[in-house]
């Protein structure tokens, strides 16, 4: 009787490791899966997003990042169509307000991470002689901005406001990219960009300032999507783009920190 007490207490131990020993692997291959995150993010962060996500994933090797950059109008449109995401990042702040009034957000996650200025660019030889914002509107002048709805545009409209001026644009794009690069490429005499952008192609572009444009800024807000499937890595992607690494490539990149 002893002995078969004995054998059934053995049996059962070893069952109990086996068991521990499992649930520990099963942890361990947990950590290492491999992870795609999709951050949707607006068109003037690419440069910076890139470079965060470069770092990031050098310490997060089992994370790999997919980006969607265009007008922040846009990405949450996309979102609200049901676009897969886990981040989202908005040029301004009345864009998440939208997303999060469609709860497509975790209002919890939401915060402010940097600042962007509005700046008139020219191409380099400045056909038009282009130095105000005034001289940008003039009616021989092919002046390009974004479109209301995008953040760049609306803050386009507000400083015109503010300056008395009614915008006579020959365009009006769905992101600040498409803006530059018609005034890369000849086809705009003018356009109204953030400085982040205007840094861009330095050797291409002449740049001329806004009067207010420091005292309007647009903030940018990020936060997780609802729809997410990784909330932890999709965390710890914001969290780096708060971190001292993040927010010391946005500023090498123009942007201010809030």
């Amino acid at each position: 009787m002893k002995r078969a007490l004995c054998l059934l207490l053995t049996i059962t131990v070893l069952s109990l490791t086996g068991c521990s020993n499992a649930s520990e692997t099963e942890d361990t291959d947990a950590s290492n899966n491999e992870i795609s995150l999709t951050i949707m993010a607006a068109a003037s962060l690419q440069k910076s997003f890139d470079e965060i996500a470069d770092q990031f994933s050098a310490e997060h090797p089992n994370i790999t990042i997919d980006f969607n950059y265009a007008g922040s109008s846009s990405l949450v449109q996309n979102l609200e169509a049901g676009a897969p995401a886990d981040v989202f990042a908005s040029a301004d702040e009345a864009n998440m307000d939208d997303a999060q009034a469609a709860g497509l957000i975790e209002t919890r996650t939401r915060d402010l991470f940097a600042a962007n200025k509005l700046v008139g660019v020219v191409p380099i030889d400045n056909p038009a002689d282009v130095s105000t914002l005034e001289e940008a509107n003039a009616d021989d002048v092919k002046l390009v901005i974004c479109a209301p709805q995008v953040p760049c545009g609306a803050l386009s409209q507000d400083l015109a406001e503010s300056a008395g001026i009614t915008l006579d644009a020959v365009s009006e794009e769905q992101q600040v990219s498409d803006v530059l690069g018609k005034v890369r490429s000849g086809q705009a005499d003018a356009g109204l960009v953030y400085a982040t952008d205007a840094a861009l192609a330095p050797d291409e572009l002449g740049m001329f300032e806004i009067g207010g444009a420091d005292e309007q800024l647009n903030y940018y807000p990020i936060a997780r999507t609802t729809n997410s499937d990784h909330a932890e890595a999709a965390d710890e992607f914001i969290d780096f783009v708060h971190s001292k690494a993040g927010q010391a490539i946005l500023e090498n990149n123009g942007f201010t920190i809030p």
